[in-house]
């Protein structure tokens, strides 16, 4: 009898043990899907953020000296894009550049080169002959970056998504020297074509204007 009242108990004891012990187990289960719930979401809140169409800021790129370079350091800046080239018969537009950068760059405006080799091969050299070319012929000293692809196969997402924005301002770069204006904000609002140069009065006011706001 003693035999059987040990096993008896013994048996009862499993069985509590499992009533007690199953519910606390899925409730840490349940526990650990609860807090993988709010890493979910705030993903979706950053994609959301990167998918804004309109804001060109979201890029870091190489510089001619190799440095790395944020563009969200222009955030509060009135900033124009040029995809530049040094054997080109627009190269001399270098010069009207810098002038207008150091003209205006106390007021918040700077302007970003990025040169391209996809119009005529007019930007065959590498990022030090380019940096010594600029430096020696024209003074650069508005921000350089490396050399970038502008269009067609390869091209960097940046430019991708300045052809992407709604005409007037979207589309390719038709040639070397094509200007993008972007406000404070990092918005590109504006687009002048590579034969406008940078003394042009228009392009000049529209400069103007976004530095006033």
């Amino acid at each position: 009898m003693g035999w059987c009242c040990c096993k008896t108990k013994s048996g009862l004891g499993a069985g509590a043990l499992v009533a007690i012990f199953l519910p606390g187990y899925l409730g840490i289960v349940n526990t650990s899907n609860h807090k993988d719930e709010p890493k979910v979401a705030e993903v979706g809140a950053v994609e959301e953020k990167v998918m804004n169409p309109k804001d060109v800021l979201g890029y870091e790129f190489a510089m001619l000296d190799g440095s790395m370079k944020s563009l969200e350091d222009y955030r509060g800046k009135v900033v124009m894009f040029v995809n530049v080239a040094s054997a080109c018969g627009l190269t001399p537009q270098y010069e009207g550049l810098e002038a207008l950068y150091r003209a205006k760059k106390d007021e918040g405006f700077v302007i970003v080169g990025f040169p391209a080799n996809q119009f005529g091969g007019q930007e065959p050299g590498t990022n030090e002959e380019i940096a010594e070319f600029c430096n020696g012929e024209y003074g650069v000293t508005f921000p350089m970056m490396g050399k970038i692809v502008v269009k067609g196969e390869g091209v960097h997402a940046l430019y991708a998504q300045l052809a992407s924005q709604p005409e007037p301002i979207g589309g390719e770069p038709e040639w070397n020297f094509a200007k993008f204006l972007v406000n404070r904000k990092g918005e590109v609002v504006a687009r002048f074509p590579s034969r406008t140069g940078p003394e042009d009065a228009g392009l000049v006011a529209r400069v103007d204007e976004l530095l006033g706001e």
